[in-house]
């Protein structure tokens, strides 16, 4: 269980997100903190102080969790990017679209320039930041281009040089003037590689002679000259904080890193997509006196990557390890596409693996025992369950349901559980197609079929890999004997092997025992193993019945006019923005009809014929 009350007194004094969660594990609130800490126990103080909505919200936290970051300004970052990702219920007020300013060096030119950016594309330059203030990034774009001299024309060089005259930034020497060969490629390319030292973070010089002529200014009581240079050294200071969190490598890669101690070790994991960090997770251990750092991540590497379904291009780990490159060849050959395992040594490569350590030492130092408490109902309840069943190890369990309402809208849910936890990644939803009226037997047999037809064919490379490929350990259904016999008969028909259990419940629809090779096996219901088979069995209803609910929404808005021949969605929104009502479409003519933009002579016969 989560303590409240202890988890928030060991919350770190640092700034980072923090994630809020609901009782379905759905995040509900994203948030940033200059100081965790201070911001999170806010929320669970005296609720006078609170607005009505956030009230509401914390009534429905059942627990939350947090990125720590370097910066106040990473932690915006992040929690924008994580925002955009997650769409939270109680996130309304930062649901936009709205972008940070970046400094784009255009490194492909012959002579590259210093511009302002709000986004990114990829492979058009070197982009920095992104930052929080516009303002900050102009003013040291300015400070940048007067001190290296660096272009701010659009011309295109070499084409143009010497065409037109030197611009006024050449006669007040801000400008070596490249448009008119007064300074060769070699030269300007020197100038640049400086303006990239510096906003790499190697300011030092550039500061230093900011604060001698602001002071040089201000003993001369040249007072206005000194304030200019104080406001650029603000501007430059502010831009100077290196962002981690966003990269314009639109590579899709994992960060991993590990923390550990004589028994126990963390590895934590960061998933960057298109440039920007977008969630993480992180994993317990078990430390032999003899492992190291590097065995560590070797193994979990394997076992991680060996179980997932997706695969990044890039996998950065904090160290090196001895079989990365035969990791790499079998990751490449499960992808079907270069997979690359790689140490970063410096730069905002290396800064990321370090984030990710300390966000892994932080789960170790101050969650020990929520972590060895979270592996007792997790890991452990899984080895209970394997122990009852008499299996070796269960480590992935595929739950399955159906739902429909007088056999309308059939749906069946697959839902996985690895280690004891959700695996919402892998979660599947299949609308029912060969069966007619409420037939759950019939409708699970398609299921279990599609589900694992497919499967075989992304394991014999017919099919991209989508997750099918991935088989349980376990397959659990939701019922007692015919359940499983429909499961049974599935997986032999396709010549798969995988132990099938039921989860039988009594007449009060209490789950009371497993249904395994003909047996009812009865079940401790205080146990850890009764309490994730009960969670496997309700989130495989949850999930069934959300998906059934959305296609019956979706059947009962359609609109009476998509069953006439011709008439589309566009159609549709055209007559109804001409008519504005339905019965008004009813009782109009052929040529009243054909007055909306869009609908031919023939459209408005379906259209009249229909009603009339």
């Amino acid at each position: 269980m989560f303590d409240l009350v202890e988890e928030l007194k060991k919350l770190p004094d640092k700034p980072g997100v923090y994630i809020m969660h609901d009782k379905y594990d759905n995040i509900i609130y994203i948030g940033k903190a200059k100081i965790l800490k201070n911001r999170v126990r806010q929320y669970f103080q005296n609720s006078r102080n609170l607005s009505p909505k956030i009230v509401q919200m914390v009534s429905h936290i059942e627990y939350f969790e947090y990125i720590i970051t370097d910066s106040e300004l990473e932690a915006l970052v992040l929690e924008c990017n994580l925002i955009k990702e997650h769409r939270p219920k109680y996130n309304t007020m930062l649901k936009d679209d709205k972008s940070y300013p970046f400094i784009k060096v255009t490194v492909n030119e012959a002579y590259p320039r210093v511009l302002f950016a709000r986004n990114m594309k990829h492979g058009t330059g070197k982009y920095f930041g992104p930052y929080t203030s516009a303002s900050a990034v102009k003013d040291t774009i300015e400070l940048l281009c007067k001190i290296y001299k660096v272009r701010t024309c659009n011309r295109q060089l070499p084409r143009d040089i010497g065409k037109d005259r030197p611009c006024l930034n050449y006669h007040i020497e801000q400008c070596n003037a490249p448009c008119q060969g007064c300074v060769g490629k070699e030269e300007y390319r020197k100038n640049i590689d400086s303006v990239i030292s510096f906003l790499n973070g190697n300011y030092s010089e550039v500061m230093k002679d900011l604060t001698e002529k602001m002071q040089e200014a201000s003993e001369e009581l040249r007072f206005e000259e000194a304030a200019k240079y104080r406001d650029l050294l603000a501007s430059v200071k502010q831009v100077a904080q290196k962002q981690k969190i966003t990269s314009d490598d639109a590579t899709d890669r994992d960060v991993i890193a590990c923390a550990m101690d004589r028994e126990d070790a963390v590895v934590q994991v960061f998933f960057l997509r298109q440039g920007k960090l977008l969630g993480r997770d992180h994993f317990h251990m078990k430390v032999a006196v003899e492992d190291s750092r590097a065995t560590i991540l070797s193994e979990f590497v394997k076992q991680y990557y060996g179980g997932t379904p997706y695969i990044p291009n890039i996998i950065m780990l904090q160290e090196e390890i001895e079989d990365s490159e035969v990791i790499a060849q079998w990751l490449t050959e499960r992808k079907k596409k270069k997979v690359s395992v790689v140490t970063p040594k410096k730069g905002d490569k290396e800064r990321m693996v370090e984030l990710a350590h300390k966000n892994a030492l932080i789960v170790l130092s101050k969650d020990a025992e929520k972590i060895k408490r979270e592996e007792k109902r997790t890991i452990g309840a899984m080895n209970e369950i394997a122990g009852w069943l008499g299996l070796e190890q269960i480590c992935r369990a595929e739950a399955y349901d159906i739902s429909n309402t007088g056999g309308v809208e059939s749906v069946g849910s697959m839902v996985v559980f690895e280690n004891g936890k959700p695996k919402k990644n892998d979660y599947r939803k299949f609308k029912i197609k060969t069966v007619k009226g409420p037939d759950d037997y019939k409708s699970m047999k398609e299921v279990l079929t599609r589900r694992f037809q497919r499967g075989i064919r992304e394991r014999s490379g017919e099919e991209d890999s989508r997750g099918f490929g991935v088989y349980p350990d376990i397959i659990m259904m939701d019922g007692g004997r015919g359940q499983v016999n429909i499961a049974l008969d599935v997986l032999k028909e396709l010549d798969l092997h995988i132990p099938v259990c039921g989860m039988v419940k009594d007449d009060n629809h209490n789950t009371r025992g497993l249904y395994y090779n003909n047996v009812e096996i009865p079940i401790d219901r205080h146990s850890e193993g009764f309490k994730l088979i009960t969670r496997i069995q309700d989130e495989a209803h949850r999930f069934a019945i959300e998906y059934h609910r959305s296609l019956r929404g979706k059947l009962q808005t359609n609109s009476v006019l998509d069953g006439i021949e011709g008439i589309g969605p566009v159609r549709r929104k055209a007559l109804m923005k001409h008519f504005l009502d339905i019965d008004k479409i009813r009782n109009a003519t052929v040529s009243e009809l054909m007055e909306t933009e869009g609908i031919t002579e023939n459209v408005a016969q379906n259209i009249y014929k229909y009603f009339h």
